[in-house]
């Protein structure tokens, strides 16, 4: 059906909600298995943290606080497309310039694409706030799957269900080496026009921290991300 309804909070206590017992909506766009995926790939290593005893405060909360507003912009967009099926002439003549602007605009089918694809998101960093986008412009967004420099790539090493670090040397962060891995072999030489020297991936795949291929990394800020997600360092 073309019901769109959301649950104000994805947690009450211990009782916690994914897929389609915390949102429904039309399926058009196909965005319904992902979505409901990508809630459980956010919640599952977070409940691990938890449980094994790693967690830091407030760990869980983060799961409403990220996964809602994604949910809430499927809602939004399934409407949309909803509406633009409607009869008549005021609705055709929306859905034909529509589809113009997708013929016509390379710009709008890739603005689509990531929305439909759920590439889009971009979680706030509680510990970045002030940072500007264009110095970290992958922070918060899902990870891009680099080559790396010895002939792997990034999703070889996301097999573990634990973090990584994408760094020459562990520095401050040989304390998480008990939950994150570090991986020293750097992008790949084709990967240049990133821009990326270092990478800080939660287990779910989003970038918790970046530096740049110039400048010196911000290790305040890493070792923040670090505490933030995986908590304290030994």
């Amino acid at each position: 059906t073309d019901h769109a309804r959301q649950v104000t909070a994805y947690r009450s206590g211990r009782v916690l909600l994914a897929g389609d017992a915390a949102h429904v909506h039309s399926p058009f766009g196909g965005q319904g298995l992902n979505l409901g995926l990508m809630d459980a790939v956010n919640l599952g290593w977070k409940l691990a943290s938890v449980i094994v005893g790693h967690a830091p405060d407030g760990l869980l909360d983060t799961y409403t606080a990220e996964r809602h507003p994604v949910g809430a912009r499927v809602l939004a967009n399934t409407r949309a497309q909803v509406a633009l099926m409607r009869p008549g002439p005021h609705v055709g003549a929306l859905r034909d310039l529509v589809g113009e602007l997708l013929d016509e605009v390379d710009e709008a089918n890739a603005f689509f694409g990531r929305m439909l694809g759920g590439l889009d998101i971009r979680h706030e960093m509680p510990y970045a706030t002030g940072v500007p986008e264009e110095a970290m412009p992958l922070l918060g967004r899902p990870v891009p799957d680099l080559r790396l420099a010895d002939g792997s790539s990034l999703s070889d090493r996301m097999t573990t269900g634990r973090g990584i670090l994408l760094a020459p040397d562990a520095g401050q962060a040989a304390a998480w080496a008990h939950r994150v891995d570090l991986v020293t072999a750097g992008p790949a030489a084709q990967e240049a026009h990133r821009g990326i020297a270092a990478l800080l991936v939660r287990p779910d795949g989003i970038v918790a921290w970046s530096a740049g291929a110039a400048g010196e990394p911000d290790h305040a800020l890493l070792e923040k991300a670090l505490t933030t997600w995986f908590g304290a360092g030994r």
